[in-house]
C-alpha cells in the first residue's frame, strides 16, 4: 500500500471542510494509506486563541491518532511557529528563530516519512519542512498544491522566502486560479489544476432549507474575508430578500432579511447552496485576494448552476458571475437584478472534475515518474 502524507495548516475533524481534506478523502478511497498533518500550530496560536484550539488539538499534538483502517491524523504542536508578529522590528528578530522551525522534532511521524511515496505541501509556513522531508526520504515524489497566496494571508517574511527558494524542487506545482498562476510563470513544474468538488455530495437531493415562497434566497458561504458593507447595503436595497450567512461572520447587520448560521458542517451548507436562488463571492478587498476568482466556493456554486455575485476585481471569463463596485449601490442593485434575471441553464459544468479526478491525475503522473524497479 503507498502512502501520502499531506501537510497543511487544517485539522482534519474541523467543521471547515478545505480542498486538501477532500484530497485526502480521494487519495483514500484510490486505496492509498494517508496521514493528514496539521502543521503551523504552536504556543503562538495558543496566545493568539486561534480557531483550531476550539478542536482537542492540544490533547492529540504530537500523537497519532486513527481515524479509520489507513488513515491517520497528526497534529503537529511545536513550542512557536512562523508567525507574523505584527511589527516590523520583532519580524526582523525573529528571523534566525523561525528559519528553524523545520528542524523542530517531528516525533513519532518521522519514521513514516521515510517511508512514504508523496509528500503534499499546502501553502502554510509548513513550507520549512521540506528540506526536512527531502532529506529523510530523497526517493518520495513532493507536491506543492498552492491553495492560497501566501502574501494574502499576510505570512512572516521567513515563509515568502521559503516558497521562492523551495518552489522549484518541488515535482509538481499545482495552483488553482489563473492569479496564483502567473505567480509562479516560468515554473517548469508548474500546473494550473482548478479545484475539484465532492461530486458525490452535490449530485443527493436534499430537503429545501428554506421557507416555500417566491421570495429569492441568497446564500455566502465562507469564513474569511466578508464584505460587510455590501450586505448592509443589498439587504437595504432588497428588502422582499432574503440573505442567509454561512460561517463565522459576527457583527452583521440587524435586519429581519438577514439570517446568520455561523459555521455549519459542511455536508450541511450543500442543501443551502443547491437550494439558493443566488450566491455570493462578496469579499473585501485585500492585496492577493485576487485569487478568489477560482475559489472552491465559486467551483461549488457554478456547480449548482448558481449565479454568483462578486466585486470588480475578481473579474473573470466565467459568463454566470455578475460584478459591483464595491461600496456602490446602484452597482450592487444592478448586478444583483442581473443575477436574477439570468437563465441558469446557460451554466455549463462539463469542465468541472471531481477530488477524484484530480488525485488520479497526480497518481498518473507519480507512476509515470517513479524509476523502474529491476
Amino acid at each position: 500500500m503507498k502512502r501520502v502524507v499531506l501537510v497543511t495548516g487544517h485539522y482534519w475533524n474541523s467543521k471547515r471542510k478545505a480542498g486538501f481534506h477532500w484530497l485526502a478523502e480521494a487519495f483514500w478511497h484510490q486505496g492509498w494509506e494517508v496521514i493528514f498533518v496539521t502543521a503551523a500550530l504552536s504556543w503562538l496560536s495558543v496566545i493568539r486563541r486561534d480557531y483550531r484550539l476550539a478542536y482537542p488539538v492540544l490533547q492529540e499534538a504530537n500523537t497519532l491518532q486513527p481515524m479509520r483502517q489507513n488513515f491517520w491524523s497528526y497534529v503537529w504542536f511545536t513550542p512557536w511557529h512562523p508567525a507574523n508578529l505584527r511589527s516590523h522590528l520583532l519580524n526582523h528578530l525573529s528571523r534566525g528563530l523561525f528559519n528553524l522551525y523545520g528542524q523542530l522534532p517531528l516525533g513519532s511521524v518521522e519514521p513514516l516519512f521515510k517511508e512514504t511515496d508523496l509528500f503534499i505541501f499546502e501553502s502554510t509556513p509548513a513550507l520549512l519542512l521540506f528540506d526536512r522531508c527531502k532529506q529523510l526520504n530523497p526517493q518520495a515524489q513532493f507536491i506543492y498544491r498552492v491553495s492560497d497566496d501566501l502574501r494574502l494571508l499576510r505570512n512572516h517574511s521567513v515563509v515568502l522566502d521559503t516558497e521562492e527558494r523551495v518552489a522549484p524542487k518541488f515535482d509538481l506545482v499545482s495552483v488553482p486560479s489563473q492569479h496564483i498562476y502567473r505567480l509562479f510563470a516560468g515554473l517548469p513544474n508548474l500546473e494550473l489544476e482548478l479545484h475539484g468538488i465532492r461530486k458525490d455530495l452535490f449530485t443527493q437531493d436534499y430537503v429545501n432549507p428554506y421557507p416555500v415562497s417566491d421570495i429569492p434566497n441568497v446564500v455566502f458561504v465562507g469564513n474569511a474575508h466578508f464584505d460587510y458593507e455590501f450586505l448592509e447595503q443589498a439587504s437595504q436595497l432588497f428588502l422582499n430578500w432574503q440573505f442567509h450567512i454561512i460561517g463565522p461572520m459576527n457583527n452583521l447587520p440587524q435586519r429581519n432579511n438577514i439570517f446568520a448560521y455561523q459555521e455549519l458542517p459542511f455536508e450541511s451548507t450543500v442543501a443551502y447552496i443547491k437550494h439558493a436562488d443566488i450566491a455570493l463571492q462578496t469579499l473585501a478587498y485585500s492585496p492577493g485576494a485576487e485569487c478568489f476568482t477560482d475559489s472552491l466556493k465559486i467551483i461549488q456554486y457554478s456547480y449548482c448552476q448558481l449565479p454568483i455575485v462578486a466585486p470588480a476585481y475578481l473579474a473573470s471569463s466565467r459568463t454566470n458571475v455578475f460584478y459591483y463596485k464595491p461600496g456602490d449601490a446602484n452597482s450592487i442593485y444592478q448586478a444583483l437584478i442581473a443575477a436574477q434575471m439570468y437563465d441558469r441553464s446557460q451554466i455549463s459544468t462539463e469542465n468541472i472534475y471531481s477530488w477524484d479526478d484530480l488525485v488520479s491525475r497526480w497518481i498518473k503522473r507519480i507512476d509515470k515518474n517513479s524509476p523502474e524497479i529491476i
